[in-house]
């Protein structure tokens, strides 16, 4: 996990990009390097060290004149160098070095051979590949100056001032000398009509099993992040018994307001349960309101979600790595894939349903992977994703539809998924967490902060202000006075035009309210569901 910059043509200052890297060097408090081709070109990491501790310095050069920087985790990278690699000669023993290999062996198509997430540069003389995993789990930015040099990088605010075009790099594409910006990544799933595959719970619960496991891989301390939902409680249940297998204690993490949030009391129930070494940690609402002009500049968004759901999530990160942890898994696309929030209920159709969930995952780069990613990297804390794994991504998107909708079983929210956990004879979870109705991160923390920070914003902002919104910003026009302070912040820290453009804002469908707080929602109910909607089946 780190931060990459890549500047692709010539006579660009090597001291001036070395500042600019510098923008980010929260993604990489452990060691950073800047390299200029014979060409020109200029290649600069920030790395947080998280495999190969003492060797796996970036930018990492081939077997010959190529030279990489990634972002991201490689998770088969012992199996590739132990077969499609096996005879090259490596120089560290970073999982990103089997990049480079790859590309010198089977040149642009080397991207299917790879499990992982990722963002990296390669540069091979005068030609270079640009990749970006294929959920956009690592962001990357790219855009071309007035000279014509190509930039790229981890983070928005490296690059927004040099370039006069700019623009998210699309997940699952690459971008190359010779055709430009093509797509690699084709999932069958990506067709609502492929969405035919049976129930199967052991399936579903084991593919899960199989992701989590892959990243374990650390060679430093790891921890999760534990709201008390299903999602994290699950991944946190999975880490615990393969950790306990190796002889090693899991760390587990939440966060509220007081010791009556409703995060708070389900995550210690887990933390209970499983056996965890668990932490807790408060924040005030006083102090969340504190930091949102510094946030919104670590996240580069104006999304109010985004922004609710950060704020607690970033003081957790800040507390974990203060504690010695730098890896830590997070149940982000879980709603997405079982279609989990509770809009979802209100969909018209299974076709439209499916429809949903698939447009869902393939924005989460604009969502909750760009939040889970810098809120915890804006303190060098890298978060991994086991929803997000490829293999189980074609297991979950498959199945047939009407198995995922609420009103298959009464009403209950991913159901399937708690199906495939609640084992009777050696439950990785009690009921009452299993069973416990979604709740959106922000509202999780306690139901006060959103309602707080609302009623901040509306005080920021006049009536006239939100009067003159559409014509001050035509583009994502703020709509609530929340959004418009927001949009504000944003704007100081990126006046580009282009900046605004790589914002989309996170809105619920099929519900009159569009605010995204889960409690907008008419099925929310208050309190917890657990057994008994459990029964109800």
């Amino acid at each position: 996990m780190c931060g990459i910059l890549a500047i692709i043509g010539k006579d660009y200052p090597i001291k001036k990009a070395t500042k600019l890297s510098h923008r980010m060097s929260h993604r990489g408090p452990n060691e950073r390097a800047i390299h200029q081709t014979e060409n020109g070109y200029i290649l600069a990491h920030e790395r947080l060290s998280i495999i190969d501790l003492h060797s796996g310095k970036q930018p990492i050069r081939g077997t010959d004149k190529a030279y990489m920087i990634h972002n991201g985790e490689i998770y088969n990278h012992q199996e590739l160098r132990d077969t499609v690699l096996k005879e090259h000669t490596f120089r560290t023993k970073s999982d990103s070095e089997v990049i480079v290999h790859l590309y010198e062996k089977f040149g642009y198509d080397f991207l299917k051979y790879l499990d992982g997430v990722f963002a990296f540069v390669i540069v091979d003389g005068e030609d270079f590949i640009v990749g970006r995993d294929p959920i956009g789990v690592k962001p990357l930015y790219y855009g071309q100056d007035v000279e014509g040099r190509w930039f790229f990088a981890s983070e928005m605010k490296v690059i927004a001032d040099q370039c006069v075009t700019m623009e998210a790099f699309p997940p699952g594409h690459i971008f190359t000398s010779k055709y430009g910006l093509k797509r690699y990544d084709h999932p069958a799933w990506f067709d609502e009509k492929t969405a035919t595959k049976k129930l199967d719970l052991k399936k579903i619960r084991e593919s899960l099993i199989e992701a989590t496991k892959k990243r374990l891989m650390t060679d430093v301390p790891l921890g999760v992040l534990l709201s008390g939902g299903l999602d994290s409680s699950l991944t946190s249940a999975i880490a615990t018994r393969e950790l306990k297998k190796q002889g090693k204690e899991l760390h587990s993490f939440s966060i509220g307001l007081d010791a009556n949030s409703p995060d708070l009391i389900a995550a210690k129930k887990v933390a209970d349960y499983l056996g965890t070494k668990h932490h807790e940690i408060y924040f005030s609402i006083e102090e969340g309101i504190s930091i949102i002009k510094k946030l919104i500049w670590h996240l580069e968004t104006y999304d109010v979600t985004s922004i609710r759901a950060s704020t607690p999530m970033y003081f957790l990160s800040k507390r974990i790595t203060e504690l010695g942890i730098k890896v830590v898994l997070s149940g982000e696309g879980a709603d997405e894939i079982f279609g989990g929030y509770l809009y979802f209920g209100n969909a018209p159709d299974t076709i439209a349903f499916q429809k949903e969930t698939i447009r869902r995952v393939k924005l989460l780069s604009t969502s909750d992977c760009l939040r889970a990613d810098k809120s915890t990297m804006a303190h060098g804390l890298e978060a991994r994703v086991p929803f997000l794994d490829r293999d189980f991504l074609e297991v979950a998107m498959t199945i047939e539809t009407h198995e995922k909708l609420p009103s298959t079983y009464n009403g209950i929210e991913k159901y399937i998924l708690r199906k495939a956990f609640d084992t009777t004879d050696d439950p990785y979870l009690p009921d009452e967490v299993l069973w416990r109705q979604k709740e959106q991160f922000s509202d999780g923390v306690g139901y006060s902060w959103v309602d707080k920070l609302m009623d901040y914003c509306s005080q920021q902002v006049s009536d006239v202000e939100m009067e003159l919104a559409l014509i001050k910003y035509p583009h994502n026009t703020p709509t609530s006075k929340e959004a418009y302070y927001y949009r504000e912040i944003f704007h100081k820290h990126f006046p580009q035009e282009t900046a605004a453009k790589t914002v989309l804002k996170w809105i619920p469908k099929w519900q009159k309210n569009e605010d995204p707080s889960g409690r907008a929602n008419l099925s929310h109910v208050s309190g917890d569901m657990a057994v008994k909607v459990k029964k109800a089946v």
